[in-house]
């Protein structure tokens, strides 16, 4: 059998295939983001007769009802959203939703007498020669009659009979015929993901979770718009709160809901440090609900999928979209977020920059919800969420195949009652003695500012608390909440005047420092032993040059927390290699003391 089949329909059938909610336009998943001019460009190739491309539909496959029966999914459209919107919105007039949440119409223009289209404007709308806005033409209210004798009237240059003859070629738009390719309803998941994912590529990016979302919002026995609002709504707000009012304007009807009142709490929340978009929310509410990792898993479930027996049954379908709306709920929960956010920031995780991995947080979120859900106790909680964020970071545990490992761990996580019994099994496995003392110390002979690394080392900074380099009260983490600098211990001019000009060697990661920029710059392009001395200096004679301690513990102190060897003293361009070496060792020391802590 066929993989799809090719037909052709008229967009008058395919906007009432849109009003009669026979294909899902899942316009908040992916709103709308034509520009108007494009739009203009699409009624002008339809009413040349020019071909448009094709619209890709999909309908789930036939579930089994309890009764024997089969239950037809509705369409769902792989390909052609933006034009189906774009149609219904300049034939019918309806508004389009922006990626704001914000409600506008698209009017097109139409010049009869020269017959071309133009996006409407206020010189439009005070020339007669133009009709402001063709969705008038296509009202079932429209006068042709009326309309012809007005316009003639008005615009003497065209007669009756042409201005009838061009005003039918425009209405004759909605019978254009537009391609239509049906995949067949026997095509499994994995397959029918794939072709949306290749489909989508030339345009804008779709994964997975995009098709899930789809899959989510055509399913209205069972609330999938509803949690797809949810979804959405939330990760739109949590990124930019001025939206909340946009939905509550526009979408009356959710916002007198109870879950829509359960996510109020986001408009006045502020944080950065996690701002899930909707593929994370989803594929953390899947992982830690559904102990899966793959979101494919998430569409053959949503379809109904028996995995044994291969075969599409109903109950599964109402199990699953009950279970992923609890699930939605669950990762909502103000209590739950919150206390997350403070689980992160405790761990040293104080600005989204700190970990790069995406993965590893919304890994450690599932974990936290399921732990929860568990009714393990807080405390329990909070150190295993914080010590397998750490693990995910040391390890890159989630830099390659990502589902297959949530999928693996999470599975692990659910099978032990103590979370830590399971933790323990991995710090035999991945973090014994040897890799503190080799692999780790090779891990940081890099110059990537970004190495999870060296934002480990930060992390360990902040949860001490420590002062930055050779300043007395300003601190690590007030630097980084304030946007500051890393600098060069050994100053990078200094290297390249000595013979360091390669960037590899002078922007090692084990030569960065987060100090003030009054002590960068009063460093300058000295060796270290130079400006050490300075500081030495102003411990005798309490005159500050480069910072202000004055204190010889104190100095030695912050040399510590900053993992900068003591002998810096005496340090020259001879001694870079070796200070290099040096502190890879106490960074590796200071963060194995760090995870332990924890």
């Amino acid at each position: 059998m066929s993989n799809y089949t090719v037909n052709n329909i008229n967009v008058n059938a395919l906007i009432s295939w849109i009003e009669q909610d026979i294909v899902a336009l899942p316009e908040i998943q992916r709103p709308f983001v034509w520009k108007p001019t494009k739009v203009r460009d699409l009624l002008d190739s339809l009413y040349h007769d020019y071909p448009v491309g094709y619209i890709i539909t999909w309908q789930s496959p036939d579930a089994k009802l309890k009764d024997g029966g089969l239950s037809q999914g509705k369409r769902i459209l792989i390909d052609g959203q933006q034009r189906m919107t774009a149609l219904r919105a300049a034939i019918t007039g309806r508004e389009v939703v922006t990626k704001e949440y914000a409600t506008r119409p698209i009017r097109i223009a139409f010049h009869p007498i020269e017959q071309r289209f133009e996006v409407q404007n206020p010189a439009i709308q005070k020339d007669k020669k133009w009709i402001p806005d063709i969705s008038k033409v296509f009202s079932d209210s429209f006068n042709d009659f009326e309309f012809i004798r007005d316009y003639c009237e008005k615009n003497e240059e065209i007669g009756n009979n042409e201005l009838n003859n061009i005003l039918q070629r425009l209405k004759r738009i909605i019978y254009s015929s537009i391609g239509v390719i049906e995949l067949s309803h026997e095509l499994d998941i994995e397959r029918v993901t794939e072709i949306f994912i290749r489909i989508n590529s030339a345009g804008v990016n779709l994964s997975q979770a995009d098709f899930a979302m789809s899959k989510i919002s055509v399913n209205n026995d069972t609330n999938g718009p509803l949690i797809r609002k949810m979804i959405d709504y939330f990760c739109h707000t949590i990124k930019d709160p001025s939206v909340y009012k946009n939905i509550k304007e526009n979408d009356w009807e959710f916002a007198q809901r109870e879950e829509f009142k359960k996510m109020a709490w986001v408009k006045d929340y502020n944080t950065r440090i996690y701002e899930p978009k909707y593929s994370d929310l989803l594929r953390v509410a899947f992982t830690y609900k559904f102990l899966r990792g793959k979101i494919s898993n998430l569409v053959s479930l949503l379809s109904g999928r028996d995995f044994e027996t291969r075969e599409y049954k109903n109950e599964i379908i109402e199990d699953s979209f009950m279970k992923l709306y609890d699930a939605v709920l669950f990762f909502i929960n103000e209590t739950n977020f919150k206390r997350f956010i403070m689980i992160l920031k405790s761990a040293g995780v104080i600005n989204p920059k700190i970990v790069r991995s995406q993965n590893a947080i919304n890994f450690a979120y599932a974990l936290y919800l399921l732990l929860k859900e568990k009714r393990v106790s807080e405390a329990t909680i909070n150190r295993a969420v914080k010590k397998w964020l750490l693990i995910s970071i040391l390890t890159e545990r989630y830099s390659s195949s990502p589902e297959s490992q949530f999928d693996f761990d999470i599975k692990r996580f659910d099978n032990y009652d103590d979370p830590m019994e399971y933790i323990a099994t991995i710090e035999a496995g991945e973090l014994s003695q040897a890799y503190w003392d080799n692999i780790m110390i090779t891990n940081l002979d890099t110059s990537v500012t970004s190495s999870p690394y060296f934002n480990l080392f930060i992390m360990a900074q902040i949860y001490d608390k420590d002062q930055a380099f050779l300043s007395k009260s300003v601190t690590v983490p007030q630097l980084i909440e304030e946007r500051g600098d890393v600098h060069h211990i050994f100053p990078k001019k200094y290297l390249q005047k000595n013979g360091y000009d390669n960037r590899k060697q002078y922007n090692q990661i084990a030569n960065y420092v987060y100090t003030e920029q009054s002590i960068n710059l009063a460093i300058k392009a000295q060796a270290p032993n130079e400006y050490m001395n300075k500081v030495e200096g102003q411990l005798q004679d309490g005159k500050m040059v480069i910072g202000e301690i004055t204190d010889r513990e104190a100095l030695l102190e912050n040399l510590r927390m900053n993992c900068v060897p003591e002998d810096i003293f005496n340090m020259t361009v001879e001694d870079y290699p070796r200070f290099l070496t040096e502190r890879r060792k106490l960074i590796v020391a200071k963060i194995k003391r760090f995870y332990d802590s924890l």
